[in-house]
C-alpha cells in the first residue's frame, strides 16, 4: 500500500527546540524502519505521526498510540515480517460558518507509522481497542518468546 502525503511547508514552524525535538523523533524512526521503507515521503518532510508507547509483560506485547479526534473506520492495523503498521487519516473538520481561522495547530493528512516488534507476537490473537482518543493493541507472544522458568534440582 502506498501511502500519499502532503507537503507541510510549516512543519519546522515553532520554537528550536520543538524542532530539534521533531528532528530527534524523526531520525530515532528511521533507524526503526527497515530501511526499504524509508523515501523523500517518509515523517520528516510531512505531516504528522502518532506518538507511541510500547510495553512488554511476561505474555504479551502492548502498544498504544495516541490519535485523537480520529473515527475508528479511518485506522487501519496490519503485520508483516515483525514490524507492526499503524496507518490512517485524520480528515479536515468542517468549520462553523461566519468565522474566521486565526490558529491551526492541528495536523491533517494520512499517517504511516511502522514499529518493528522486539519479539514474535501471535497476530491471530491479537485485538486492538480505541477508546478516547487512544489506540491499544495487544500482541499475545508466541510460545518460543515466552520466558520459562527452569527448575533446579539439587543433587
Amino acid at each position: 500500500m502506498k501511502v500519499i502525503r502532503r507537503y507541510r511547508p510549516d512543519l519546522w514552524s515553532g520554537s528550536p527546540t520543538d524542532q530539534l525535538t521533531s528532528l530527534r523523533d524523526e531520525i530515532n524512526r528511521l533507524f526503526e524502519l527497515p530501511f526499504g521503507e524509508w523515501n523523500r515521503e517518509s515523517e520528516l518532510f510531512n505531516g504528522w505521526t502518532p506518538a507511541l508507547d510500547l510495553y512488554e509483560d511476561k505474555d504479551s506485547l502492548t502498544v498504544k498510540a495516541e490519535l485523537p479526534g480520529m473515527k475508528r473506520e479511518d485506522i487501519e492495523i496490519s503485520y508483516h515480517d515483525g514490524a507492526l503498521t499503524i496507518s490512517g487519516e485524520r480528515k479536515i473538520q468542517e468549520r462553523p460558518d461566519n468565522t474566521e481561522t486565526y490558529r491551526s495547530e492541528r495536523f491533517l493528512g494520512r499517517f504511516h507509522r511502522t514499529l518493528t516488534l522486539p519479539k514474535p507476537v501471535q497476530t491471530d490473537k491479537a485485538k486492538a481497542t480505541y477508546k478516547d482518543g487512544i489506540l491499544t493493541i495487544v500482541l499475545p507472544k508466541t510460545e518460543e518468546a515466552k520466558p520459562k522458568q527452569i527448575t533446579v534440582n539439587v543433587a
